[in-house]
């Protein structure tokens, strides 16, 4: 190894050494927290985020314009997952279902900021079957296609995989991210500075 490559190196070895002390002493315990025990990440070199939320959450519905632009950004070896919550509430239950049925119909990204919309500004009750039924016509969705994929196998599915996802993180509350099933991130002012940390630290682990 010449000299230029030998100094390369060190200066990788580094900059990866010092993440940890970094996050440890700045931030964790406040912004950030171990998960325990560890949760399977990324696979094949990826670092998985989650994020944990609720259409019915208020606080989730305020760190939106905040996270897209994040999430736009993020290196391709980042794979972002949004995880709806329940929490055993039949409102967030609901809510859950209707994320998960409009992310098989394919209709998140053209309707999900208009759901936190609706029900945060306008204060319509989307929980409410009838009241929904009637919003999404509004949207141009095809409603009976919309509740055949509601009560469909694959949505009930994975409603019990998120709500398992939830107990497995055993997240307190939400938003929250979870970086690589390794630690969980408050949305809190430093969140993606923490995250990007985080993000880096177990890129550079694997």
């Amino acid at each position: 190894m010449n000299r230029r490559s030998l100094l390369q190196t060190l200066t990788a070895g580094a900059a990866l050494a010092t993440l940890p002390a970094l996050s440890q002493a700045q931030q964790k315990g406040k912004d950030y927290v171990d998960i325990t025990p560890p949760q399977p990440g990324g696979t094949g070199g990826n670092v998985e985020v989650l994020e944990f939320f609720s259409f019915m959450c208020p606080h989730c519905h305020e760190f939106e314009p905040r996270l897209q632009p994040w999430v736009k950004k993020l290196p391709p070896y980042v794979s972002f997952k949004r995880v709806p919550v329940g929490f055993g509430r039949p409102d967030w239950t609901a809510l859950a279902r209707m994320y998960l049925t409009l992310n098989v119909m394919g209709l998140n990204e053209k309707l999900d900021a208009k759901v936190f919309e609706a029900i945060h500004t306008q204060r319509v009750a989307l929980h409410d079957e009838k009241t929904r039924n009637e919003w999404l016509a509004k949207q141009g969705v095809d409603v009976p296609k919309f509740n055949d994929t509601w009560r469909s196998f694959g949505v009930e599915s994975q409603f019990k995989r998120s709500e398992q996802l939830a107990r497995d993180y055993k997240v307190p509350g939400v938003p929250a991210l979870a970086i690589n099933g390794r630690w969980m991130v408050n949305a809190g002012e430093n969140v993606f500075k923490v995250s990007d940390q985080l993000i880096a630290q177990a890129r550079g682990s694997k």
